[in-house]
């Protein structure tokens, strides 16, 4: 059984501890090590040539982004993902192949199991408590093999998810719910617990607002789906309420509300300290942080379900009117149509195309470009040239893999040159939708006439050469992209409203 390795990093010290355990376990070496750095920018991550893995980078776009890069391009039946701060025994690899060999078509995922070495000696603090939550989550991405043929199916990773918290629940869920099954394996992984400062339980109340997302997409029995501790929500609800009345009232000079708000605040508060104290060292450090933090932490955990909640509030559980992908157009669309361009030097970004992409990442919407490029097939720019251009495109304007490209000359009557339907079909192979989940944006009719064929929905953005007759036949039409992805975000936002009102009607 043939898998490849994903490992998405933020540059951490401890992924070279990883790639050093595998470079040096034996058994089955399996396919790629394939690295994806997600930092915004930095120097070229300190890999070995000892090490033999592939790095690619993802742009700062979060966990789920850079795991979608990272089995896009594997090629193997099997993804093996590993979080960059574990540390795999050395015969892991035999152990993986060893839990993968033989699985049914319909098993999408074998998950490992991950143990988390706890001080001996002493109590576990609250932190390493939270750390050691990995050993019983379902499918988690610490250790965790899909076959690249599910992930493509359901569309690999929710990217609307931006930290590295519910997107393996979220994809778990998907999977499950197109039919496939999800098994535990025997190999595991070791996750030491890396050190933490004082507020970083603070920080982790920001999952609230991905748990928003999760009830969204998913409905009010997600947690029990994907096996999900309930939590202690509400009772910061609860908390941060007596501690909103018992201001207001002291603001409004209502003195017994003022007492009674604020004895709830002091309880709630307490025994919430107590609860984190409790299974602790119980040392002077620890008793201090629990308490301080205690007093902040419900009020920031309703702040981010709030947030999450708002930012969610359009989608439902079934909704699947959302466009899941958006295929640009390059020249005249993405960038001014310079013909034959060979020269990055020459790229410059059409008006508002930065801002209008980073809202449709913003949004959750998966982007690939597809694009003409006859230059190539005429033998005025190499395919060198035309990649160079691309890698400057991406550079202005952030990641858009993939990118589909035409080399044909418009003579060859090739499929994929547009007006054919060839690039949107392959656009969206690639991407793991379906092309009536798809919206083209391009600048003249032959992009229009492509999504048409491929049962694509699209946005003309017309330039000084579209043609008058290519507007009046176009389904849709934007005065620039930014305005392009307003329309697309309204009709997804009016078919969802529909889709509800259908659903309670």
């Amino acid at each position: 059984m043939t898998y490849d390795i994903v490992i998405p990093t933020a540059g951490r010290e401890s992924l070279r501890r990883l790639l050093d355990s595998l470079a040096a376990g034996g058994g089955a070496r399996g396919g790629r090590v394939i690295v994806v750095d997600d930092r915004v920018a930095g120097p070229p991550l300190a890999v070995s040539a000892d090490h033999g893995v592939e790095v690619l980078r993802s742009g700062g776009r979060g966990p789920a982004a850079a795991r979608n890069m990272g089995w896009r391009a594997a090629g193997a039946a099997w993804v093996a993902f590993l979080d960059d701060d574990v540390v795999p025994p050395g015969d892991w690899r035999l152990r993986l192949a060893e839990d993968l060999n033989g699985l049914s078509a319909w098993v999408a995922g074998s998950q490992g199991l991950v143990r988390v070495p706890l001080p001996h000696g002493r109590r576990p603090t609250d932190w390493e408590r939270n750390v050691r939550g990995l050993e019983n989550a379902r499918w988690a991405t610490a250790d965790m093999a899909y076959r690249r043929a599910a992930l493509a199916a359901v569309g690999g990773f929710d990217e609307r998810f931006g930290r590295a918290y519910r997107e393996d629940a979220d994809l778990g869920l998907r999977l499950t719910q197109a039919g496939f099954d999800i098994c535990r394996g025997r190999r595991h992984v070791v996750h030491p617990v890396r050190p933490a400062d004082r507020a970083v339980s603070l920080r982790l109340q920001a999952g609230n607002a991905d748990d928003a997302l999760m009830r969204a997409l998913h409905g009010g029995d997600w947690r029990t789906r994907a096996g999900a501790p309930r939590g202690r929500l509400p009772l910061h609800v609860v908390t941060t309420g007596a501690g909103l009345v018992g201001l207001g009232s002291l603001v409004t000079g209502h003195r017994r509300a003022v007492a009674a708000a604020a004895a709830s605040w002091l309880v709630a508060t307490a025994e919430l300290a107590w609860a984190r104290i409790g299974p602790g060292p119980r040392t002077r450090d620890e008793i201090i942080t629990m308490t301080w933090t205690s007093a902040l932490l419900p009020p920031l955990a309703a702040f981010h379900r709030v947030r999450g909640a708002t930012r969610a509030r359009w989608l439902g559980p079934g909704n699947r009117d959302r466009p899941v992908a958006v295929l640009l157009d390059r020249d005249g669309t993405l960038v001014e149509d310079v013909p034959y361009n060979g020269d990055p030097a020459a790229v410059r970004p059409m008006p508002g195309a930065r801002e209008a992409v980073k809202r449709l990442r913003g949004a959750g919407v998966r982007l690939a470009v597809v694009s003409n490029q006859s230059g190539i097939g005429r033998g005025l720019v190499s395919e060198s040239d035309v990649r160079a251009v691309n890698a400057r495109v991406e550079e202005l304007l952030g990641p858009l893999d993939p990118w589909l490209i035409c080399p044909h000359a418009p003579e060859n009557g090739c499929g994929c040159r547009k007006p054919a339907p060839g690039l949107i079909v392959r656009a969206a192979q690639a991407l793991g939708v379906d092309p009536a989940e798809c919206v083209v944006v391009g600048d003249i009719g032959a992009d229009v006439a492509a999504a048409r064929a491929a049962g694509a929905r699209s946005v003309l953005v017309p330039t000084p050469r579209t043609r008058r007759e290519e507007v009046a036949a176009a389904p849709a039409v934007a005065s620039s992209l930014e305005h392009a992805v307003d329309l697309i975000l309204a009709d997804s936002a009016a078919r969802a409203a529909t889709r509800r009102a259908q659903v309670t009607a």
